[in-house]
């Protein structure tokens, strides 16, 4: 398995699944070939080069940087079109010290709990819905979750099994290893179950955030967020801004699947 990130300065992909041909694709060249309807997840496209391709009702996501389209680099409009819509990612990038920590995670419970507000006037097996295969609403609070037992509570509060059982890791994390730390991956829960779950979790970053001080962030944790991650050390800044960086991502991935959900 590659100790690489599998896209831009993401650092916790290492846990991902490797049957032994994860690379068979490395360097191909697919000439003349028809990828209509195919579907890329988990997967690492650097230097990828398309000519001459037919790029209709294309959907991309992920870590973008140094997208040409046409000759053109789109990502700076990318990236201010995403700031404009979601001012927290500004906030994030703007983090410095145990103050704008907390107040990060003011404005990121206030989003969510927004979010949860639409999502409950829904019906209860539209927030187990998926949209175009994503995580359904209920998936997505399992994943973050399964992001605060890992990024929190094994690397900075130092525990070796926190996982909840309704925690549910990223798509490609080995099915074996997550249930060898009492992960249930098939669990059908209620709503209620994981947002008792989720609430719970919630509890424990306030927990870490009350008492943070500037000193604090730059100590080293030295149990990595679950097994298969790469073993080194993190400072408490780094685990923090891994947890609010999937806050806010996985936010604007909700928020997206919620409209479509509210408008059927």
């Amino acid at each position: 398995m590659d100790d690489e990130a599998q896209f831009g300065p993401h650092r916790w992909s290492a846990g991902y699944h490797d049957d032994g041909a994860n690379d068979r694709f490395r360097g191909a060249t697919f000439m003349v070939g028809d990828l209509r309807g195919t579907r890329f997840v988990d997967c690492d496209l650097s230097q990828a080069k398309i000519v001459d391709g037919c790029l209709i009702d294309v959907d991309i996501s992920g870590y973008v940087s140094n997208l040409v389209v046409n000759g053109i680099d789109v990502t700076e409009y990318v990236e201010a079109e995403l700031d404009r819509r979601h001012p927290e990612r500004v906030q994030l990038r703007n983090v410095r010290n145990a103050d704008d920590f907390r107040a990060l995670w003011t404005t990121i419970e206030r989003l969510w709990s927004e979010l949860t507000a639409r999502a409950e006037r829904l019906p209860e097996s539209v927030r187990h819905e998926r949209v175009a295969d994503e995580w359904s609403y209920v998936e997505t609070l399992r994943h973050l979750v399964y992001i605060t037992d890992s990024w929190v509570s094994r690397t900075i509060l130092d525990e070796e099994r926190p996982f909840h059982p309704l925690a549910l890791p990223q798509t490609a994390y080995a099915p074996a290893d997550a249930t060898a730390l009492g992960m249930e991956l098939d669990a059908k829960p209620s709503y209620a179950e994981v947002l008792e779950a989720r609430a719970d979790r919630v509890a424990v970053v306030h927990g870490v955030l009350d008492g943070l001080t500037d000193a604090e962030l730059g100590r080293l944790c030295l149990r990595p967020p679950a097994p298969g991650y790469p073993e080194e050390e993190r400072p408490v800044a780094e685990c923090l801004g891994v947890l609010m960086d999937e806050e806010c991502e996985h936010y604007r991935f909700a928020n997206r699947d919620l409209t479509i959900l509210e408008s059927h």
